[in-house]
């Protein structure tokens, strides 16, 4: 595994010690690089002490996704036991805070160090044990309560990173922002991937809102865009937004060395819906993203604000607790 000097420094700044857990920490982070180049970009406009700790969230998740959607060879059944075994074993290392994993070790060292709590790991595994046995959703309110473990509590596990601007916000309060926003982000992914998801046997979209339009899956697996799928989706582009326009009012109030990596990330994704309009609601023959002059240009302004915020700031990063050392 190639280590860079951007890993390095990171670390190093983080405080980091230790070879298992720094080589823990690069692997999440060459995860994030691989598989998550949004998310990633928005990364390194956070202070570098605390990218490997973001890394990991990251790369957590990512080792899981691939348990349950790329273990190649293996049935739903036979996937949902290694799941399961995988989480129990997990949760037990989370509980005592130490673990041969090399992938949950450096998740560990994350948890210990910002007192993320245990309940938001166990919901999102509940989650991902539910792609393994749930197809479709009957309502809205049914795919939030899969989304609650999906994405809503990896906003809430990044909320003590990303901190306050100050004492006088209540951490409630950004935690709802959060909530909203892993919600939007989740959604956005939805309608991009259909026909990914449809490839997989799953319909995230809300069977309720297939009926409102006429829709159903057979339609859908076509994949020949008509004028009830494209109101279908336009339905739903505009429930995602109003989750972007509930989140969006969280940025100012997270420490300010945060805020430019939220607003890359929230414009970013809320534009991939701009993009599924612009294609005429095609979200069959290819999978839809920004364009790279346009990734380009807000990570450079948003680049340019995070340079402006850490000047003066000395950013801070909880030691690992002595009885996790």
């Amino acid at each position: 595994m190639r280590i860079t000097v951007a890993a390095t420094r990171e670390q190093d700044a983080a405080g980091i010690e230790g070879a298992a857990l720094r080589s823990s920490y690069t692997r999440c982070r060459a995860l994030a690089a691989e598989h998550g180049k949004t998310f990633h970009l928005a990364t390194l406009l956070l202070p570098a002490a605390k990218r490997p700790f973001v890394h990991a969230l990251y790369g957590f998740a990512r080792h899981v996704d691939d348990i349950v959607d790329v273990t190649p060879l293996l049935t739903d059944a036979e996937r949902a036991e290694r799941l399961t075994r995988w989480s129990e074993e997990f949760l037990l290392d989370l509980d005592w805070g130490e673990t041969s994993d090399p992938i949950s070790r450096a998740l560990l060292d994350t948890v210990a160090r910002w007192s993320i709590p245990h309940s938001y790991f166990a919901d999102f595994l509940d989650s991902m044990r539910m792609d393994l046995t749930i197809r479709s959703y009957p309502t809205y309110d049914d795919l939030r309560t899969y989304m609650w473990g999906s994405a809503a509590v990896i906003g809430l596990q990044m909320v003590p990173l990303l901190g306050r601007r100050d004492e006088d916000v209540r951490w409630d309060v950004i935690e709802a922002h959060a909530i909203d926003l892993g919600l939007a982000f989740q959604m956005t992914n939805f309608l991009r991937d259909v026909a990914e998801d449809l490839r997989r046997g799953r319909i995230y979209l809300p069977q309720e809102t297939l009926d409102m339009f006429g829709v159903d899956a057979d339609r859908l697996r076509r994949g020949v865009v008509d004028e009830s799928i494209r109101n279908l989706l336009a339905f739903e582009i505009e429930r995602t937004r109003g989750l972007y326009a509930a989140a969006a009012p969280g940025i100012e109030l997270v420490h300010p060395t945060s805020q430019d990596c939220l607003r890359a990330a929230l414009t970013l994704y809320s534009e991939i819906l701009a993009e599924i309009e612009q294609a005429d609601y095609d979200v069959f023959s290819t999978r839809l993203r920004v364009g790279q002059r346009r990734r380009a240009t807000v990570g450079l302004n948003a680049l340019r604000g995070a340079v402006r915020a850490r000047r003066g700031t000395q950013t801070s990063v909880p030691p690992l607790p002595t009885a996790s050392r």
